[in-house]
């Protein structure tokens, strides 16, 4: 009895006496090609979870760029990837490199037992992507596709509403768009314009860049259910800015009962990222990352005001990476390996569809990875 009471004081003050918080993941950012890079460092600084312990990048430039603006310390970089991880034992890795060596970070991740986080798309195309998830699933490593839109608080709510609360009925129609005025347009680096515009890089041009986001969305509305066709149209509407790619570019997706139609540009004039998701007995659209409008039949329209979330793994990609390289998150949703890989079928074929003009048939089930 004695022993038994004992037993119960000593837990009860070991749960009372405050507990170490877990050492932060070390992450190595391989690649500053991709202007994500920069705002990734600064939301790397002062955070508890994670802390910055390498960045990779074979171009000089980048590398002084990159030391001057943030201040970092030149035994940071590293040219390569192998002497980086034999130096400095990250515990896993950020990818911001371009598209076209997505592939090559990943199987060095997977050879080094590395989690990674690529910045989207997954990969140049859908038989890439496969051989990048063979290797990844062989290693037991997990890879996650950083959006942005993955972690607006209204495409969380709106896929409650839609599935968990059931409230607009079965799912019709779903409009996707993404787009702004176009990479030169905004601004972007010299270094990241010149592979973001060069399909041998990039994998293409509007319909890859912004047409992701949409596949993304409408994968995950549509719980990983694949479209049985895919039919799209693109155009070069400023041939003098992007002689290589297009900049403009609409895919519809045809599931058994519903539509969808994907809308990816460089010529709007300011930045969307939208979702509307129409149902038997209502509606429910997401105009910005915090704000839901929904109507149900038979009332008006009400719009919800979301704050940001007070915490999570999903509040955005550096506390989700976190959890999911800790294991205490399981990859899922828009981030996951499993919803990419039906993106990169999607724009696949709506490629393909440019490239014919015809509606593309995709098989019952995707092929062998």
């Amino acid at each position: 009895m004695k022993k038994g009471l004992l037993a119960v004081l000593c837990l009860t003050a070991w749960a009372a006496y405050p507990q170490a918080a877990p050492e932060p993941v070390s992450l190595a950012v391989v690649g500053l090609a991709h202007d994500g890079a920069g705002a990734f460092l600064a939301a790397l600084r002062g955070r508890s979870d994670a802390q910055l312990a390498a960045i990779v990048e074979p171009d000089r430039d980048l590398r002084e760029q990159y030391q001057r603006r943030f201040s970092l310390a030149p035994d940071l970089f590293y040219t390569n990837f192998d002497d980086m991880r034999v130096r400095a034992h990250p515990g896993a890795v950020v990818s911001f490199t371009r598209t076209v060596q997505h592939r090559a970070v990943v199987e060095a991740c997977a050879a080094s037992g590395l989690d990674v986080l690529l910045e989207k798309p997954l990969a140049m195309n859908f038989p890439e992507a496969q051989a990048l998830a063979a290797a990844a699933r062989k290693a037991g490593i997990q890879i996650i596709v950083d959006y942005e839109t993955a972690w607006y608080p209204a495409n969380q709510s709106a896929y409650e509403i839609v599935h968990t609360q059931r409230a607009i009925g079965a799912v019709r129609k779903l409009v996707a768009r993404a787009g702004h005025r176009g990479p030169k347009e905004i601004g972007c680096s010299p270094a990241f314009l010149a592979w973001l515009t060069d399909p041998a890089q990039s994998g293409g041009g509007a319909l890859v860049d912004f047409g992701c986001y949409g596949a993304d969305l409408v994968t995950w509305m549509m719980e990983g259910r694949r479209p049985v066709s895919v039919v799209a149209a693109a155009q070069q509407i400023k041939p003098e800015v992007y002689p290589k790619v297009e900049d403009e570019a609409t895919i519809v997706l045809e599931y058994p009962g519903t539509q969808a139609i994907i809308e990816a540009s460089w010529n709007w004039p300011y930045e969307v990222n939208d979702l509307e998701v129409f149902g038997r007995q209502g509606y429910v659209q997401v105009p910005q990352r915090n704000v839901v409008r929904v109507r149900k039949a038979g009332s008006e329209e009400s719009e919800i005001k979301l704050a940001p979330s007070p915490g999570g793994a999903a509040l955005d990609e550096i506390s989700y990476f976190v959890s999911v390289v800790r294991r205490q998150t399981a990859p899922a949703g828009l981030a996951s390996l499993e919803m990419n890989l039906t993106v990169m079928e999607i724009l696949d074929a709506a490629r393909e569809s440019v490239r014919t003009g015809r509606k593309v048939e995709l098989p019952a089930a995707a092929a062998p990875k």
